[in-house]
């Protein structure tokens, strides 16, 4: 899939696809992408897609620029990856919007990003890509390439990552290798797959990193993490896990009473979403950038 483009946008090879011709490529995504679309332009907002990465990704921008030197990333969690306990869904895409209402509903200029070859169909786009491979470095250079790209176009500077679910373990791998990250907020966040998968009693996922690889990175990282209380997808015993791993550090916990995987996160987030870290609001003149 390419388009000819020409000035700045062909030179950085960055090639975005239209609404209309964005239509025609979502053969078998009709239903994901119909209410997505829906959603999005309740908002005042639209739907575009990246291609040149090595997966395609959707995602929606704000509705003027940033205007701003940090834009907020919403990181979409992992959808519906499988259709049973043994057999991969053919469609990945979140069938409950909850990531991208989040991101349309918050005041600060922000960002929805789907996850690779969700509302899409492609050539490229096989089940591995959203099961075993689901936090390989070729997804995370996916992710990658459509933040060089958003950057470019909004002109931000800085970002502020927010992984939902498995897009927790994403936002903290694009913040390990990137230099542009100032935070990271995750919610439901699966931030220790490998531990994930042991609790779950699943076999294990080929390909996959650990944010903890990144450990000395992440140190340096202002990050607060989200866990519902009556989570039982993602428990709240792995972020503790992984809190410990970075004690002393700028990393924050929150456990939140009355919130599931998937339930409670709306009234939640309007309530947290613009308090500083602690950490920051204590001492943000000491925390490495």
């Amino acid at each position: 899939m390419s388009m000819a483009l020409s000035g700045p946008r062909k030179r950085a090879g960055l090639k975005l696809l239209g609404v209309g011709m964005l239509l025609a490529l979502l053969s078998g995504c009709q239903s994901s992408q119909h209410a997505l679309e829906a959603l999005s332009s309740s908002h005042g907002r639209h739907v575009t897609v990246v291609t040149d990465s090595p997966y395609p990704l959707v995602y929606s921008p704000p509705r003027q620029g940033a205007g701003s030197l940090r834009l907020r990333v919403y990181i979409e969690g992992d959808g519906r990856a499988w259709a049973t306990a043994t057999q991969p869904s053919l469609d990945p895409s979140p069938r409950q919007l909850l990531v991208a209402q989040l991101a349309f509903n918050d005041p600060a200029p922000s960002v929805y990003l789907a996850r690779p070859c969700q509302f899409i169909s492609a050539s490229g786009c096989q089940p591995e890509v959203w099961t075993d491979r689901r936090f390989s470095q070729a997804v995370v250079d996916s992710l990658d390439t459509a933040l060089t790209m958003i950057k470019s176009q909004q002109g931000n500077s800085h970002f502020e990552l927010v992984g939902y679910s498995g897009g927790a373990a994403l936002a903290l791998l694009l913040a390990a290798q990137r230099n542009d990250v100032t935070q990271v907020q995750t919610l439901a966040g699966n931030v220790m797959p490998a531990q994930w998968i042991q609790f779950h009693g699943l076999r294990p996922l080929a390909s996959a990193l650990e944010p903890l690889d990144y450990q000395n990175r992440l140190a340096q990282l202002p990050q607060r993490h989200f866990a519902g209380e009556d989570d039982r997808i993602v428990p709240t015993s792995l972020l503790r896990a992984y809190i410990k791993q970075l004690e002393g550090t700028c990393a924050e916990a929150v456990t939140l009473e009355n919130v599931s995987h998937t339930q409670g996160w709306e009234q939640a987030w309007q309530q947290w979403q613009d308090q500083p870290i602690e950490c920051l609001a204590m001492n943000s003149d000491q925390i490495v950038k």
